[in-house]
C-alpha cells in the first residue's frame, strides 16, 4: 500500500492547531508503520523534520500559490499513490479516477460562526468542506462533535466518517521545574501570577468576553496572559484591555514557540479557553499535561475533551465566566483536584493510538 500525505502544513515555522495535528500524526505514523510506503508532499522544505525509515520518502514540489489545486493535483495525476491523505480540509478538485482519498475535517467554525470569519476564509473553508463531504472516500473527524456537525449541517453520510481523536505529547508537554518556569517568566516580563490563554487571537476564541470578565473579578494581584499570533478580525481584541481599564494587567505575547510553551503552561494559575466553537481544543490537553487547571467553555467539542477534569461555563454568560475565574483563583484545593483529574483525563488521548487507528483506516479502504 502506497499512501501519499499532504505534509505542506508541517513546514510552517509558526504552527498552530491543524499544523501541529499534521506534524504529530505523521511523526506517530512513522513510529507505528514500518511496512507500508509513504510519500510526504511538501511545498516548502521543513526545518527540524527527519526521516530515517526506508518506507518514507519526501517529494518537494514548490509553488507559491494554489499549491493543492495545481502542483499536488498534478503530482497525483502523474504518479498517483493508492491513497491520498490530506490532514486539513482541502482535497484537490481534480484527481485520477479511482484514487482513494482521506481527509481530516477539524471543525465547522466558519459555518456556525460565519459572522466571526472574513468572507474569503468563510467561502474557501465552506466550499472545501462541502467538496470533501461529497467526494472523499473517508472523512476523519477529530471529535464526535465535529462528526455530528458534518452530518447535521452538510448531510454527510455518518458511515463514511471515522472519529479519531487528537492527542498531546505527554513527554514534551510536562510540568517544568521552577528554574525553567522562572526563566520563561523573566523572558516575557511576567512578574505576577497569571491566567493563561493559548491560541490564535480571533473573534471565535471569545477573548473580548474573557478580558471583560477578568476586569470584573477585582483580583488585583493577577494578570491575564494571551499567547498566540493574530488571526482575522483581531483589532478589537487588542483594544479591549484599554476599553475595560486593565491594559496594565493583560499581556499579549504573540506567537510562543514550543520551546517556551510547557513552562508557560506550568507557571500559570489556570488555563482558560472561552471559545465559542472548537473542533477539538488541543490546548486543553497541553495544559492538563503540564499540570495546569483548566477552565473551558461548555460548547461544541470542549465538554468531550475536558470531561470531568475542568470547570465548564456558558461562553455567552459573562456571569458564569466570572464565577469560574474567581472559584479557581481563590480555591487552592480545587486547583489541586483539577490538576489530578487533568493528568488522568489526558491519558485517554495518545498520538500512537491516533496513528494506529489512521493506518488501520488506510488498510481497510485499500483492501
Amino acid at each position: 500500500m502506497h499512501v501519499g500525505i499532504d505534509a505542506s502544513r508541517i513546514a510552517l515555522t509558526e504552527r498552530t492547531g491543524t499544523e501541529n495535528y499534521s506534524l504529530n500524526l505523521i511523526e506517530a505514523i512513522k513510529q507505528v508503520d514500518k511496512t507500508n510506503k509513504y510519500t510526504l508532499y511538501f511545498n516548502n522544505l521543513p526545518q527540524y523534520f527527519e526521516i530515517s525509515q526506508t518506507n518514507f520518502v519526501t517529494r518537494y514540489i514548490p509553488l507559491p500559490r494554489f499549491w493543492t489545486q495545481a502542483r499536488l493535483a498534478l503530482e497525483c495525476l502523474i504518479k498517483p499513490p493508492d491513497i491520498l491523505f490530506v490532514p486539513a480540509h482541502t482535497l484537490p478538485l481534480i484527481h485520477r479516477p479511482g484514487l482513494k482519498t482521506v481527509v481530516t475535517i477539524h471543525d465547522l467554525g466558519s459555518e456556525f460562526l460565519a459572522e466571526h470569519h472574513q468572507f474569503p476564509q468563510k467561502l474557501y473553508l465552506n466550499a472545501s468542506t462541502r467538496f470533501a463531504v461529497s467526494f472523499a472516500t473517508v472523512i476523519i473527524a477529530v471529535s464526535n462533535s465535529t462528526k455530528k456537525d458534518l452530518v447535521k449541517r452538510f448531510g454527510a453520510d455518518p458511515k463514511k466518517i471515522k472519529v479519531i481523536y487528537e492527542a498531546v505529547d505527554q513527554n514534551f508537554f510536562s510540568t517544568r521545574d521552577r528554574a525553567e518556569v522562572s526563566g520563561v517568566k523573566l523572558k516575557y516580563g511576567l512578574r505576577r501570577p497569571y491566567l493563561l490563554f493559548v491560541g490564535t487571537v480571533q473573534p471565535r476564541k471569545n477573548l473580548e468576553l474573557l478580558i471583560e470578565a477578568f476586569s470584573q473579578t477585582e483580583i488585583r494581584n493577577l494578570d491575564l496572559v494571551i499567547a498566540g499570533k493574530p488571526g482575522w478580525l483581531y483589532e478589537d481584541i487588542y483594544k479591549a484591555p484599554v476599553k475595560f481599564g486593565i491594559d496594565s494587567r493583560v499581556k499579549f505575547l504573540g506567537f510562543v514557540g514550543d520551546d517556551d510553551l510547557p513552562a508557560l503552561y506550568s507557571g500559570a494559575l489556570a488555563f482558560v479557553l472561552p471559545s465559542l466553537f472548537e473542533g477539538f481544543g488541543l490546548p486543553v490537553l497541553e495544559a492538563m499535561s503540564c499540570g495546569t487547571p483548566v477552565i473551558a467553555s461548555r460548547r461544541s467539542s470542549l465538554p468531550e475533551v475536558v470531561g470531568e477534569a475542568g470547570l465548564l461555563f456558558n461562553p455567552r454568560s459573562k456571569k458564569e465566566l466570572i464565577a469560574a475565574l474567581l472559584k479557581v483563583a481563590r480555591d487552592e484545593n480545587l486547583r489541586r483536584e483539577l490538576i489530578v483529574a487533568g493528568r488522568q483525563q489526558v491519558k485517554k488521548f495518545s498520538w500512537e493510538k491516533a496513528a494506529r487507528e489512521t493506518v488501520a483506516l488506510f488498510e481497510k479502504i485499500y483492501a
